[in-house]
């Protein structure tokens, strides 16, 4: 089921989302996917990698939780086809259980990823501190400042279940003020409505978000909105830490270290409202500057 947002757009909705991680079994380790009904031209990265790490913890002990995945982005996906993920399983060690998944279509792979899933010990424990930043109550959602600044929400702009709100300025408002420019994009985020308990779930769909603003950071740095650029994820790695409810608000603590040639590198560290690391994410995407005029 697919949802219209106050411009009268079809979103996608959090129903419709959970059912197409649900993934079908086809046999003990392959697995068939679908993408979402309203959606972009090529299938969102995040949702790929989503689900293939469903693939992946479904052919994993339920007592061990993914800690890492690293992952690539090889072909544009096909929304109107089916992806079928193939499991390769590495590794069942004592502690550790490492799995990779194929993700295919048309007969040729358009995306790996290697996690490893471990069985949870005792151990040491620190953490970097959250940014202090105002809470998400006091600020306007990605959708609302979109809606201020230019009377309606773009067209290329499609909606996902997850709601953000950017704590400093966005990548068309650097554009206009030179004096906006920065390197971090600290953003709250939470999957508008509620999910089942399992962790599996709450992972996938922070894998699922992750993929949102990551390289938006780097347009932020250049004062370059999405008019004018080509943008594509290569890579994406992730570290999850300790658990946490991904429909409740988290923090999204971004920054772009480094921009050269047709490359961009963002990363990012993932706080809960009590302060609690929970999540790291780095990835590098092609961005290509393209001659374009204004939104669309």
């Amino acid at each position: 089921m697919s949802e219209r947002d106050g411009d009268g757009r079809v979103g996608q909705s959090l129903t419709e989302l959970l059912k197409v991680l649900d993934l079908e079994r086809i046999e003990a380790d392959i697995f068939r996917g679908s993408s979402p009904s309203a959606g972009p031209q090529r299938v969102f990265g995040g949702l790929v990698a989503g689900q293939a790490l469903v693939a992946a913890g479904r052919t994993t002990p339920a007592e061990r939780h993914v800690h890492s995945l690293h992952a690539y982005f090889i072909r544009p996906g096909d929304p109107s086809v089916p992806i079928v993920y193939e499991v390769d399983r590495v590794r069942d060690g004592r502690s550790f259980t490492t799995r990779r998944v194929v993700a295919i279509q048309h007969g040729k792979p358009i995306f790996t990823l290697s996690a490893s899933f471990h069985k949870e010990e005792p151990g040491l424990d620190h953490q970097i501190p959250m940014p202090d930043v105002p809470p998400p109550e006091e600020l306007l959602s990605t959708r609302d400042r979109l809606r201020e600044a230019f009377g309606k929400v773009p067209s290329f702009v499609h909606w996902h279940p997850i709601e953000t709100r950017p704590v400093g300025a966005m990548s068309f408002e650097a554009e206009r003020d030179p004096e906006l420019r920065t390197a971090t994009n600290p953003v709250w985020f939470k999957v508008d409505g509620r999910l089942p308990d399992d962790r599996l779930t709450q992972v996938c769909l922070m894998t699922y978000a992750s993929d949102m603003s990551l390289l938006d950071t780097v347009l932020l740095r250049h004062g370059r909105s999405f008019a004018g650029i080509s943008m594509a994820s290569l890579d994406h790695a992730m570290w999850f830490h300790r658990p946490f409810r991904a429909d409740e608000w988290l923090l999204y603590a971004q920054e772009s270290p480094t921009a050269q040639g047709a490359l961009g590198l963002a990363r990012g560290l993932v706080y809960t409202r009590d302060g609690r690391l929970v999540c790291s994410v780095v990835q590098e995407g092609l961005i290509r500057v393209v001659d374009a005029e204004g939104w669309t």
